[in-house]
């Protein structure tokens, strides 16, 4: 009985892979070391809802390489599929992708990183997987392949992952406009009596604030 590969989660390293892309060979993780990866799969090349994603990312591609992101696409469709499926949005839409997309006609890369729901045949699901620069899995989103993804979710999404990574912070609900801190990043709860004395200082000296011990928060530089 063949051996069940189990995907990449949150925290796992991105598989060493070497792929074929629109823009040639790519090795994951190492091409990206260093920058951040949003490496996105869709179930079909010539589809409507994939082909407005695909424009949208294009819109945003310049906010993600500001970011220090890089996009990178995945269908289990030939390159061949890939490349007229662009040339469609560039002569009909006046769209160019100037961001690679994965060949995978076999789906390999799609089956190592469980793209692929069993039960709905070969094409891929939406998913979404953040890379970090060390070639670490950060986040993970998964649509049907009904529903559209929101591209500015996408960027808050990296944009709280960014800056919890360079302030040590934890980043709240609907964050930088979360209901009760707004943009403030909170602090991990306090573990041990002698650090529910410090925060409780640094409440009252007024450099965090606190509902309680366990609920500090502070302002972002």
């Amino acid at each position: 009985m063949a051996r069940e590969v189990c995907p990449p989660l949150i925290g796992d390293p991105l598989p060493t892979m070497v792929v074929h892309t629109t823009y040639g060979k790519r090795t994951l993780p190492e091409d990206y070391r260093g920058q951040w990866l949003i490496l996105f799969s869709h179930p079909g090349d010539f589809t409507p809802v994939c082909t407005t994603e695909f424009v949208s990312f294009e819109k945003y591609r310049r906010i993600f390489k500001k970011m220090n992101c890089q996009l990178l696409g995945l269908s289990i469709d030939d390159v061949f599929a890939h490349l007229k499926w662009v040339e469609w949005i560039r002569q009909c839409l006046g769209v160019k992708i100037r961001f690679p997309i994965i060949a995978d006609p076999l789906g390999k890369v799609a089956r190592k990183l469980g793209m692929v729901d069993p039960k709905r045949g070969t094409r891929t699901i939406r998913s979404v997987f953040f890379i970090n620069p060390q070639g670490t899995i950060s986040l993970i989103l998964s649509y049907p392949e009904n529903i559209g993804r929101n591209i500015k979710e996408i960027v808050r999404a990296l944009h709280a992952l960014q800056t919890s990574a360079a302030q040590k912070v934890n980043m709240p609900a609907n964050w930088p406009n979360n209901e009760l801190i707004g943009a403030c990043g909170i602090l991990s709860p306090a573990n041990s009596v002698q650090q529910i004395r410090e925060r409780m200082k640094m409440s009252k000296a007024g450099k965090i604030k606190c509902f309680d011990w366990w609920f500090c928060y502070k302002d972002l530089i």
